[in-house]
């Protein structure tokens, strides 16, 4: 059995927050292609869905890894509370607290992309800007809780994904193409609805006329 203080925790626990860190960076910019429907020949907006939403269940497992290592590390004083409940722990509760409402953002977006087909458009869009809120909060926890992110190539990484998810911010709200205003991207986490018909001439074949019919004398 390994022993609730073995470095290898908290090493994991480090480990773990830079991927977790780097996957949501990917998730968040390749939300923006989703939500701009982007899409050509070479790469259409299906399969840029589909990488959308395995990145997004790869974080997830990540983040759960990270949360869990950092609970069962009893080097620290960060119980299972504290993970979503804010302001309950005892190690550096303002940055852990931090990490409990990110988390718990985070979890409102996946539950409410799970439920997208039986839930209120309106509803889904709301609670899907929480995602941007959830990283900006999770970067100031990744800085303020960890050791790694106050100098060297630590600090490189949150800066770097801090101006991309910036940059890609910026070109969803001003670089938005007209074709997708007021539209809204299918939710990569539910399940494919059945695609509309065709419309249009030409769309369908057109059904040969019946002979008219003859009367009986």
């Amino acid at each position: 059995m390994i022993a609730l203080t073995t470095p290898y925790l908290w090493y994991a626990t480090r480990a773990t927050g830079i991927v977790t860190m780097l996957l949501f960076t990917g998730v968040v910019a390749l939300g923006t292609l989703v939500a701009n429907r982007v899409g050509g020949t070479f790469i259409g907006r299906f399969e840029i869905n589909e990488v959308h939403r395995s990145l997004t269940m790869v974080a997830m497992v990540f983040l759960v890894i990270h949360i869990a290592t950092t609970v069962l590390d009893s080097f620290v004083s960060t119980g299972l509370i504290s993970a979503v409940v804010p302001m309950t722990s005892a190690y550096k509760r303002i940055p852990v607290a931090l990490g409990a409402v990110a988390f718990d953002l985070i979890l409102a977006v996946w539950i409410s992309s799970l439920l997208k087909l039986r839930i209120k458009n309106q509803t889904w869009r709301f609670l899907h800007w929480f995602s941007w809120l959830a990283y900006a909060i999770s970067l100031v926890h990744g800085y303020l809780s960890g050791t790694d992110a106050h100098h060297g190539l630590g600090m490189a990484l949150v800066i770097g994904c801090a101006g991309f998810v910036a940059l890609a911010a910026l070109w969803r709200f001003l670089g938005r193409p007209t074709r997708a205003a007021g539209r809204t991207a299918l939710s990569p986490l539910a399940s494919p609805s059945v695609p509309p018909r065709p419309r249009g001439p030409g769309a369908f074949p057109r059904t040969p006329p019946r002979p008219p019919s003859r009367r009986r004398r």
